[in-house]
């Protein structure tokens, strides 16, 4: 396979497909990461809500399967980091979610567009990783890293602005 949409009954027949896919937001036709952060970040707030203990046990679930479900779908679909595998996407703005100073809408959208705009932009070390770390592990890292740099530029904001 090349870096086409799967057919979305592929993605639907097989539970890892399917996550890995982002519950098949990773099959929009344009900006699946976006998508795939958009869908994560709306099944994520309500559990921050009301559960925020539960919230960390999803995020720690969510990357400890993360890899292995990343590089099924990458082997499935004969692409390292096929544009439509966005679980990475899900934990790194869940990651990021679940860092914010509080829970509010101007927050989660910090998150949103901050962890977004790392995700898209790439600055170092991001880019090095997405370049040189391979497989599940390196498809998940990259994510990761434009989280916490997200809560970085966020806290920094934080201690500036008061």
């Amino acid at each position: 396979m090349s870096d086409v949409l799967p057919a979305p009954r592929d993605v639907f027949r097989r539970l890892d497909l399917w996550l890995a896919f982002g519950l098949g937001s990773g099959l929009a036709p344009k900006a699946p990461g976006t998508w795939g952060t958009l869908v994560g970040t709306l099944i994520f707030i309500p559990l921050l809500l009301v559960s925020p203990i539960l919230a960390l046990m999803v995020l720690l679930l969510g990357m400890a399967v993360g890899s292995w479900l990343c590089q099924r779908a990458a082997d499935w679909a004969g692409v390292h980091d096929h544009g439509g595998i966005v679980w990475d996407e899900f934990v790194g703005v869940w990651l990021a979610l679940m860092a914010l100073p509080e829970q509010s809408w101007t927050w989660w959208l910090a998150a949103f567009v901050g962890f977004r705009f790392f995700d898209i932009v790439k600055p170092w070390p991001i880019r090095w990783v997405d370049r040189h770390v391979h497989g599940g592990v390196g498809i998940m890292l990259d994510d990761v890293l434009a989280a916490v740099m997200t809560v970085i530029v966020i806290w920094l904001a934080v201690a500036i602005i008061g």
